[in-house]
């Protein structure tokens, strides 16, 4: 497991958050960006708080970046592909972003829970959590190497 960094360069850190977005520019220019993401989210307007996620491939989606295929494992019930594909969109019709999970290893049909249980929240909470989700996989992404 590595430490967080002192400084990454914006392709380091578009690896890690799936694209060149202005959060990660924002964080490219500082210091300890991944301890610090939090606090550049702040900044975002709600705008590029939402290209950020955008840029996340959904959940059980097929062309997936080959750290993001990792992640989300290859466990492809096609009863459960189906439902992630379907909730993935009822979310983002209600909500309008993507939802973003850190999955950490876990299956998609545990995965399936978790959208169901958060399609019940507030567009506001979804999008604290969101981000909140989006940093955890980055953190991750950076520790695992």
């Amino acid at each position: 497991m590595r430490d967080l960094p002192r400084q990454l360069s914006a392709d380091e850190l578009a690896e890690l958050f799936e694209g060149r977005t202005r959060l990660v520019e924002l964080l490219a220019a500082r210091e300890h960006p991944l301890e610090t993401a939090d606090d550049a989210i702040v900044e975002l307007n709600e705008a590029e708080k939402l290209e950020a996620l955008n840029a996340h491939p959904a959940i059980g989606a097929r062309d997936l970046s080959a750290r993001s295929a990792a992640e989300q494992g290859a466990d492809a019930d096609p009863v459960v592909l189906t439902e992630l594909a379907y909730l993935n969109q009822v979310y983002e019709e209600k909500v309008g972003f993507r939802f973003v999970v850190f999955v950490n290893r876990r299956p998609k049909a545990e995965i399936l829970e978790v959208l169901r249980a958060r399609l019940q929240r507030t567009r506001d909470e979804e999008l604290e959590t969101a981000l909140s989700e989006l940093v955890a996989i980055a953190r991750d992404r950076w520790e695992r190497g």
